[in-house]
């Protein structure tokens, strides 16, 4: 029986070393492996954080029969997620991202799928979700495949029936480059009717609000059925809009060195659904999320070892 459940890709990441150098330049350096998948990222940081209030994690997903599914598993072992519900596809390689960065703060990234889209309802087992407190849906998730899609429809229908007060958290992380905006937001419309929380960047907010502005984007989304919409700033912080605060709760962020801010969204989101399970006040949950997310971002690779402990000694300013 675990508290918080996840689904969706697993992949590794594979990183060039360098800013600004081309995925086609002959002989440059990649570093990695590093365990990743925008879901995988969330649900280890919700364990980390949801550790010392013993907060169980567990996942379900796809990797392949190699070494790199291996290296993903340990990573997930070690942060104490329970990974007996990660299928081992023998005819599939686990699914690779190979990611460049670029000095003005973006990214390009080559994806080798592998079995990373292969979650489908058959890996859904309805027994899993008995005592389940959250579940985490992923628009990658939903975007990656047609199986994967119907995995987390199910996923959302078992966790309901099992506890109608289950706490659904929706992160869009839309990929306008998989996917049009028509389709986006096809096929996160049944997920956003039954989301408490919602936690988009602004420009997701405005996709799927078709509204521009980012506050004003929030505002429609709290029309749409969330309860809880958590603007993702980055660097700016975060913003909390609820039906009973349309102002909007400000929170900065903290001043960190940036070495790698790949899965800062998604580790922020994580330790947002530990706050909250503790039933905290927002601007103390939205504290602890910029903390980790913070954290993140002085880490190379997706997935850091930052602990709860640490978390508190930046918050505390020690």
């Amino acid at each position: 029986m675990v508290d918080i459940i996840c689904l969706g890709e697993l992949l590794v990441e594979i990183m060039r070393t360098e800013n600004d150098t081309p995925h086609n330049k002959i002989g440059a350096l990649y570093q990695g492996p590093y365990p990743s998948g925008a879901p995988a990222i969330f649900i280890d940081s919700a364990a980390r954080m949801g550790s010392p209030f013993n907060l169980s994690a567990g996942y379900i997903g796809v990797i392949g029969d190699d070494e790199f599914g291996e290296c993903i598993l340990h990573k997930l072992n070690k942060d104490n997620i329970d990974i007996s519900q990660i299928r081992i596809a023998k005819d599939k390689t686990t699914g690779i991202a190979f990611n460049q960065y670029n000095s003005d703060g973006s990214r390009k990234f080559i994806f080798a799928a592998g079995a990373a889209g292969d979650t489908s309802p058959n890996d859904i087992n309805s027994d899993y979700f008995e005592g389940v407190k959250s579940l985490h849906i992923m628009g990658s998730a939903l975007s990656i495949s047609e199986t994967s899609k119907k995995a987390c429809y199910k996923a959302l229908k078992v966790a309901k029936k099992k506890n109608p007060d289950v706490i659904i958290s929706f992160d869009p992380n839309l990929r306008p480059e998989m996917l049009d905006l028509t389709t986006i937001l096809k096929i996160s419309e049944p997920v956003l009717k039954q989301t408490t929380i919602l936690l988009p960047s602004g420009e997701e907010a405005e996709m799927l609000a078709g509204v521009k502005g980012e506050k004003e984007a929030c505002l429609k989304l709290l029309e749409m059925g969330p309860k809880i919409i958590v603007l993702k700033k980055g660097k700016d912080g975060c913003t909390i809009f609820t039906d009973s605060n349309e102002k909007g709760i400000e929170i900065d962020a903290y001043t960190v060195k940036e070495v790698d801010p790949t899965g800062a969204g998604d580790s922020f989101g994580g330790a947002f659904i530990v706050g909250f399970l503790q039933k905290w006040e927002l601007y103390q949950i939205g504290r602890f999320a910029n903390a980790v997310g913070a954290l993140k971002v002085e880490h190379f690779g997706p997935m850091p070892d930052t602990s709860y402990e640490e978390v508190k000694r930046l918050i505390e300013g020690k």
